[in-house]
This record gives C-alpha cells, sequence and structure tokens, in this order.
C-alpha cells in the first residue's frame, strides 16, 4: 500500500499495518550501525553481557531506519539507550545521535525541532556534569549535536523554499495560461462581432435586391416574383437571427455598430494616424490589386492595425514598416519595427493573440519573431479567392 507524504513523496505501508516501509538508504544507514554493534559486542573486551548489549544496543539501531517518519520518538529511543548501556560514550550508539540530530533539524518543524535538540544535547551535558564537565565536552555538544541539527534545519529550510518557488511557477504558469484563453475567448467573441455586422450588411444588400428585382416584375412573372418573395422573407429571417446573434455577444451597454468595418482601403489614412503618433512608418504595396472578400479585408486590416499597435505602445519602436504582397490566391503582410524584441511583445498585451486568431479563422499562418534590425517582425500569410 502507498500513500503520499508532506512533502509529495510516495511513503510504502507494511501490509496490513500503518507502519511506514523506510526509504533503502535508511535501511542500509541503520543495517550499517547494527554491524557497528554487533562488531563491539564481539570484538570489545569492555562489554559485561554482549547479547545485552546486541538486545538493546542493536534494537535502538534497527530503530533508526525510521528516524524521518519518528524523528522525535526515534531520538528518545536512542538517548535512553545511550543512558541505559554507554554513559560513557565509549560506544557507536553515541554516534548515532549525531544522526538523529541531522535527522531532528530536517523533518521537524520549531518547536519540536528545538525540543529534540535539547533532549539530546542537554541529555548529554547531565551525564558530562555529573561526571565533571571539561570544556571538551561542550565543544563535542555544539559540534557532534547542534552542527549536524542546523544543518538539517538549513535543508529543511532549502527544501521548503525550492517547493515554494515550484508551487509559485506552477500558479504562475496556470494564471498566464487562464489569461491566454480568457485573451483569446475575448478576441474570438470581438472577432465574431465584426464578422456579425460583415454579414448582417450582405444580408440586407441580398434583402433590397431581390425586393427591388421582385418589384420589377410584371403579372407574366408571378411564379417567380413568390420565389422572389421566399427569398426575402428567408433573409429577412436570417438578418433577424443575426441582430439576435448580436444581442449574446455584445458586451453591456454595447449596441450595434452603424458604420462599416474598415478594410484595407482605409489602410493609409491608419498609417497617417500611426505617424502623426510619432512612429515613421513606411508603407509599401506590391503586385496587382484585386478586391479581397470583406472578412479576409478586415481581417488584412486588423493584422496591419494591431502590428502597428504594437510597435507605437510597447516595443518604443522609432521606425516601422508595413509591406502588403497580392499574390495568386494569397494575400501576405509583413510588419516590422526597429523596437525592443519580443520580450516586449510578450508583455504588451493580448492583442498579438487576436491575430492569430484572426488568421487561423481562414487557415492562414503567422510568424512573430524577430526582425532584420532587432524589433518584432510579424508576417502573415491569407489564402483569398479573387472576386470580379
Amino acid at each position: 500500500m502507498r500513500k503520499t507524504d508532506v512533502a509529495g513523496a510516495p511513503v510504502a505501508y507494511l501490509r496490513g499495518m500503518r507502519v511506514p516501509v523506510p526509504p533503502s538508504v535508511d535501511i542500509a544507514i541503520a543495517g550499517a550501525f547494527l554491524l557497528f554493534t554487533i562488531a563491539e559486542a564481539v570484538f570489545r573486551t569492555d562489554v559485561s553481557s554482549p547479547v545485552l548489549h546486541v538486545a538493546v544496543a542493536g534494537v535502538a539501531m534497527v530503530v533508526l531506519a525510521w528516524r524521518r517518519s519518528y524523528p522525535i520518538g526515534v531520538a528518545v529511543w536512542v538517548v535512553a539507550t545511550n543512558l541505559a548501556i554507554n554513559p560513557e560514550g565509549e560506544f557507536s550508539t553515541l554516534l548515532s545521535l549525531v544522526l538523529v540530530c541531522y535527522t531532528i533539524g530536517s523533518e521537524t518543524e520549531p518547536p519540536r525541532s528545538y525540543a529534540g535538540l535539547a533532549l539530546v544535547a542537554l541529555t548529554f551535558m547531565g551525564v558530562s556534569i555529573s561526571e565533571g564537565l571539561v570544556p571538551s565536552d561542550v565543544a563535542a555538544a555544539l559540534v557532534f549535536f547542534a552542527g549536524p541539527w542546523a544543518v538539517g534545519v538549513a535543508v529543511r529550510q532549502r527544501v521548503a523554499h525550492t517547493e515554494e518557488a515550484m508551487a509559485r511557477a506552477d500558479r504562475l504558469e496556470r494564471e498566464q495560461q487562464a489569461q491566454a484563453a480568457a485573451a483569446a475567448a475575448e478576441e474570438r467573441t470581438r472577432i465574431a462581432r465584426e464578422l456579425h455586422d460583415i454579414v448582417s450588411h450582405s444580408i440586407s444588400v441580398v434583402t433590397i435586391q431581390t425586393q427591388a428585382v421582385r418589384r420589377r416584375l410584371g403579372p407574366e412573372h408571378a411564379k417567380e416574383a413568390e420565389d422572389l418573395a421566399a427569398v426575402e422573407a428567408t433573409a429577412r429571417e436570417a438578418l433577424a437571427e443575426m441582430r439576435r446573434l448580436f444581442g449574446v455577444l455584445r458586451s453591456n451597454g454595447e449596441t450595434a455598430s452603424l458604420a462599416p468595418q474598415p478594410g484595407l482601403h482605409e489602410l493609409e489614412r491608419l498609417v497617417d494616424q500611426v505617424r502623426g503618433s510619432g512612429l515613421d512608418v513606411e508603407l509599401k504595396v506590391s503586385g496587382e490589386r484585386y478586391d479581397l472578400p470583406p472578412g479576409v479585408d478586415l481581417a488584412a486590416y486588423r493584422i496591419v492595425q494591431e502590428g502597428l499597435t504594437n510597435a507605437l505602445r510597447h516595443s518604443g519602436a522609432e521606425h516601422a514598416r508595413v509591406v502588403l504582397r497580392y499574390g495568386l490566391g494569397q494575400l501576405d503582410i509583413v510588419v516590422e519595427d526597429d523596437g525592443k524584441g519580443l520580450e516586449q511583445v510578450r508583455t504588451g498585451g493580448h492583442g498579438l493573440v487576436g491575430v492569430r486568431e484572426r488568421v487561423a479563422l481562414y487557415d492562414g499562418d503567422v510568424k512573430i519573431g524577430q526582425g532584420p534590425s532587432g524589433g518584432v517582425r510579424l508576417a502573415a500569410r491569407l489564402p483569398v479567392r479573387e472576386t470580379t
């Protein structure tokens, strides 16, 4: 059976019991101390009862394997063992207290950490005082008990700081992902509102033209007039549904825009406005111009607008260059500046999220990277079908 400890590491339990299985390294350390204890019982002549020595000290050394799970309990056990069979401090059970003190510092929080250190150090000092305290006893207590305990505290604090930093980084990443998702959703809604205006306008044109044609028909075209009336009614119903859709998409207090959506025919006016704000803009158009579908026309305008807005507000650029290339079945758009580069783009807002959404809507592709002058280069390609 496995569970998770406070630090997030898996903890194994003995089958059918609540006793955790120690890590392999702790079992190995306890085993080494047990071997030292057995060797002392066998080879040292000052051990009065080898069997008793192994029975008492050996059990304490085995208990060392659980020092991480029960640091204070193990400390009490090992201290009591030293008082019982090793008051003079001549056997390896005394050295095990060094490991115990380190574990108390690394595995327990104050005030338990201070209490554990006091248990070990004061017991040692009490025995030393009863036998005649010398300065070296105080030094030994500092070096062998307080020193390892301080190292354990430092390790615990460092691990805690590391875990806190990782948790903070994870939290920041989740927040950034949530912000990016919210920004993408907001941009998609904005694009949908703009496309609503375009589609509504197109449906209105269809309705008006159908009505005009129907009224010009004479009595001999009664059937055709009836069909056109049905088309007109369907178009009006579609327009009404589009207006309901705008009601779902609009923000609080927002009303439907009566002005037509912008397109590339207003690009020079946009460039002049940006120039008036202090950014030197170069505009170059190559290829034979042709009419674009309204949605693509709007997307192309917004892409240039966002590229120039980024250069003006976020990158600190002095010069920007806009290039439009009308090709066969595609429109290439390049906006590049001599500003501070990509890092400013990442902290400059969510406008470029809208660029990606618009390009994806028309199955195009977009690349945002470093330009030849060190600034930002925004390059988008929109597939288009020439209209006649």
